[in-house]
Parts: C-alpha cells; structure tokens; sequence
C-alpha cells in the first residue's frame, strides 16, 4: 500500500499483520480525497478505525493541518506508529488507543473539520457511528467506508464496486 499523492505520494506504507484488516484500496482512497478535495488543505482531521493510518496520512500529504488517530488493535497501532516515524510526521499526529466509538460519544459538536471513519464491515459500527453523528456532529464532514449493501444513512453514498462511502455534513 502506498500513499497516493501529494508531499508523501508514492511513499509506502506498512500494513498491520493482521487477518482481520481490510485496507482501503488506493482507487477508493483517491476517489475518497478527490471528493473530499478543498476541505483537506488546513483540516483538523480524525481518522477512526485508523488500521495502518493511510487515510489520515493521505490528508496529511494533501495539506492537512492535524490529524488524531484511534484505533484498538495492537498490531494496526505498531503499522501505524512505523507508517508516522516513517513520514516523519510525530509533530503533526496524535495517536489515541481506544475504542472508536467511544471516543466519539465524548466529543462535542464541531471538533474536528474531517473525520475519516473505515470500521470493520462484520459490525454494525458504519451506521452507529453515523446516527452518532447525527445526535452530535463532531466534525464538519463525516465520511464511513462500508459495504455496499449495507446502507448507513448519510447525505451522499458513492459506490465502487463492493464498497461505498458515505459523506454526512452537519447541519
């Protein structure tokens, strides 16, 4: 896997050594930052479900400001933490171990300007985390990976293939 564009494009990335992982592909990954497009460049951005932290580094790479990460799995946050020290990146990362869910139920409105979610497709966790979204919208984009078939409920889904992203926006 590698980063798709920007300062770090091209540069590759360490994938967790886990079965359970599922990286975002890069067509769906530039197809997600190209919709994403103007809101990148200064963002606060929140990658949950970070895995390897592909997604935060790639806004990372296209101008983000800052970017939080959190993720569970002990093997994803070694990837991660090897992806960050790779891209030398320590300054402009902050690295939360926990559960993404509960991480966002203490978050107030407005917290963040992007939040880039690709929680495992076996759960329920897209459209919870998305009806938290609604109750709270802790960023001003929230954009979910999920499984085509299984709707969540946002603004506006786009499809490749067996996977879909949808993009809510607060109010």
């Amino acid at each position: 896997m590698r980063i798709v564009a920007g300062a770090f494009g091209g540069r590759r990335l360490v994938v967790p050594k886990d079965s359970r992982v599922r990286p975002t592909s890069d067509r769906v990954r530039e197809a997600w930052m190209s919709i994403l497009g103007n809101a990148i460049p200064g963002a606060r951005v929140l990658d949950l479900y970070a895995g390897s932290g592909a997604l935060g580094l790639e806004a990372l790479s296209r101008g983000a400001a800052w970017v939080e990460f959190v993720e569970l799995s002990a093997p994803s946050l070694h990837a991660l933490q090897a992806n960050i020290s790779t891209l030398q990146v320590e300054d402009r990362v902050q690295v939360h171990r926990g559960d993404a869910l509960r991480f966002v139920e203490r978050l107030g409105a407005g917290a963040y300007d992007l939040a880039l979610a690709d929680p495992p497709y076996g759960h329920d966790a897209a459209a919870r985390l998305t009806a938290l979204f609604r109750r709270t919208p802790f960023a001003r984009i929230l954009s979910v990976e999920h499984r085509a078939d299984q709707p969540v409920g946002g603004d506006e889904t786009r499809r490749y293939g067996d996977t879909a992203l949808t993009f809510s926006r607060a109010p």
